[in-house]
């Protein structure tokens, strides 16, 4: 459901100075971090329209549009297709650990669904074979999935699992996470390798994550093994920078 437009009270914006140094751009965008911190705009409202603020301001939009694009760089705010600009609910941090981004988000506080892209049986190619440790040509299950929090794309994940769970359905995925659905059929995982990255979103990536073409997005690829050291999923997942990052605790031994 598309939440209403939230207007903001006047005179939260009745001291701009118009015609000092500081740009008029960055004193409404600092004016909305406020109300984002203070929660006068709370988490999920949505802002009302540019032109609707800006004649109301007797701003321009492209200054209001400017001061809105600020916030979004800091992640306060995310821009939807065919719903608007909405305060977002809280960037997810990720501590490195054996969790699916699926029980984070749960743990978090944070609403997770999930679209499926993608979902296909698919012979392994040379390199699933040697990841999963299987005969090349095997029965793979390849599966692409849209992760949202709240409603605001996050991650795209991408994974291959061997032979033995090439039945997953394609609608237990869109309802549960990876993992609780392996839990179920009795898997324990044990130990994952796992690389952290970043690179240029593809055009796809960026339609799909709702970002700018040519945004960066971090990466993590995953090899996750059960407690008989078999491989059971290989992960390659990309997420929003701006809602999204690890944390790692590091100990002096």
């Amino acid at each position: 459901m598309v939440q209403a437009e939230h207007p903001l009270p006047t005179d939260l914006f009745m001291d701009l100075e118009r015609s000092g140094p500081v740009p008029i751009y960055y004193q409404v965008a600092n004016r909305l971090e406020k109300a984002i911190i203070d929660e006068t705009l709370p988490a999920g409202a949505r802002l009302e329209n540019e032109v609707a603020l800006g004649q109301r301001l007797g701003l321009s939009r492209p200054t209001i549009r400017r001061a809105i694009q600020e916030l979004v760089d800091k992640g306060l705010l995310v821009r939807r297709r065919g719903v608007g600009t909405q305060v977002v609910h809280g960037r997810v941090t990720r501590n490195v650990e054996l969790s699916s981004l699926y029980e984070d988000l749960e743990n978090s506080g944070q609403r997770p669904e999930t679209t499926v892209l993608d979902s296909q049986v698919v012979a392994a190619d040379e390199r699933a074979a040697t990841i999963l440790d299987i005969e090349r040509g095997s029965p793979t299950l390849h599966v692409r999935r849209l992760r949202l929090a709240d409603g605001v794309p996050i991650a795209i994940l991408d994974n291959t699992l061997p032979p033995d769970f090439v039945d997953l359905d394609a609608a237990d995925l869109n309802t549960h996470g990876l993992y609780q659905l392996l839990r179920a059929r009795g898997v324990t995982m044990r130990v994952a390798k796992q690389r952290i990255g970043a690179r240029e979103a593809t055009p796809s990536e960026a339609d799909l994550l709702d970002i700018r073409r040519g945004s960066a997005v971090l990466t993590m690829s995953r090899t996750a093994f059960d407690n008989s050291g078999r491989a059971v999923e290989f992960g390659q997942h990309c997420y929003r920078p701006d809602l999204y990052s690890f944390e790692v605790t590091l100990v002096n031994r």
